[in-house]
């Protein structure tokens, strides 16, 4: 169904990267309701990027931060920022300030610039594109905010769910690269074994949707069929399922609030299947319960969580840094850090903290070598 005005205008930052190439894929699908304004792309797969804008001619284009900002101020309908990294940042206030409605799958700019980013949106004018927090709004649609008891985020568990904090300590890289149900980029795919992606998207979903950090769950389900869940003040739990796919929240994204059809596989029932359910062990995967600390410190704590854990995913594949260790550095990383006493937040405060967080988590991983 295309739109009375035609195609949706759509910029997409982070093209070549995994959520960047499905939301082209969706387009080429959709081309009577989308059509590429923009793309941006870091540089890491050059070849692919030209390709792209060989086929979708955008009227802004180019590598690097400072396209993206300019691309992301492009009058346009949607802004999907699918940069990874807290490079992401400045884009996502441009397109905010533009007034393009940003399709977020860079979660780090809304983490590191909490304040910042909420401050510039309107309402309504951030979709989330993280699967699960795509499926808490479309839980949300079932009720009203004063009614929600609480966001459940579900997790994978990662590749070594189930195991104890001293089975992890010789696990590789390659290991923790073999996701069990997604093909992601790889310091993602490291954050969904550590878990520290899950405590990012908490701290996303308090600033998302406005919940208290102590009514945000986390539950382990291994088949990531069930993606979040809202849990309202009568006792009824709403949850959004399907196939374990990005497929069909990055059509949200580009189209909020309509649906794109078959945009994504559906979950087939009629054949028989069993879904499990199991609490966070805390103990063996501490990354979550650390991020509820930063968030709840606020500031730039957050910042500090995202950068130092960066450095150590980056040490830990480079064989600098055991797998049990990653956590530990961010929170002595995080203990060393002086949350700023100011209310107000600059962008260079933000970007200060980041600096600041690689340099010292580096500090201690050089220190412990």
């Amino acid at each position: 169904m295309s739109s009375p005005h035609g195609p949706r205008s759509i910029v997409v930052l982070g093209s070549t990267g995994s959520i960047g190439t499905q939301a082209l894929d969706l387009v080429r699908a959709n081309p009577d309701r989308f059509r590429v304004v923009g793309l941006t792309a870091g540089g890491g797969n050059p070849e692919l990027f030209e390709q792209q804008v060989a086929e979708f001619r955008p009227v802004v284009h180019g590598l690097g931060e400072d396209a993206s900002c300019e691309a992301a101020g492009l009058a346009c309908d949607v802004v999907l920022n699918a940069i990874t990294g807290a490079v992401g940042l400045r884009p996502t206030l441009t397109a905010l300030d533009a007034g393009n409605t940003l399709a977020l799958a860079n979660k780090e700019s809304l983490i590191i610039g909490g304040p910042l980013v909420l401050e510039r949106a309107k309402p309504g004018q951030i979709v989330p594109v993280d699967s699960e927090h795509s499926a808490i709004a479309q839980c949300l649609r079932g009720g009203s905010p004063a009614e929600v008891r609480r966001l459940v985020l579900t997790a994978s568990g990662g590749p070594f769910r189930g195991r104890t904090r001293a089975e992890l300590a010789d696990v590789t890289p390659e290991q923790a690269l073999d996701h069990p149900n997604f093909s992601m980029g790889p310091v993602i795919t490291i954050n969904s074994a550590t878990l520290v992606n899950k405590g990012l998207e908490v701290i996303e979903a308090h600033l998302l949707f406005g919940v208290p950090f102590d009514r945000i769950d986390v539950v382990v389900h291994p088949q990531q069929m069930i993606h979040s869940m809202v849990e309202f003040h009568d006792g009824s739990t709403i949850a959004q399922a399907s196939w374990p796919s990005m497929l069909i929240p990055i059509a949200l994204g580009l189209a909020w609030p309509d649906r794109v059809p078959d945009a994504g596989p559906g979950c087939d029932w009629s054949k028989a299947s069993s879904w499990d359910f199991f609490p966070l062990d805390d103990e063996a995967f501490p990354a979550v319960s650390l991020a509820r600390r930063a968030g709840e410190s606020g500031g730039t704590a957050p910042a500090v969580y995202n950068a130092a854990n960066e450095v150590c995913v980056d040490a830990f594949r480079r064989g600098r840094l055991a797998f049990t260790d990653i956590v530990p550095t961010v929170a002595a990383v995080l203990a060393e850090h002086a949350v700023p006493s100011k209310q107000r937040l600059s962008v260079e405060d933000v970007l200060d903290a980041d600096g600041w967080a690689r340099s010292a988590a580096d500090r201690r991983i050089e220190g412990a070598s």
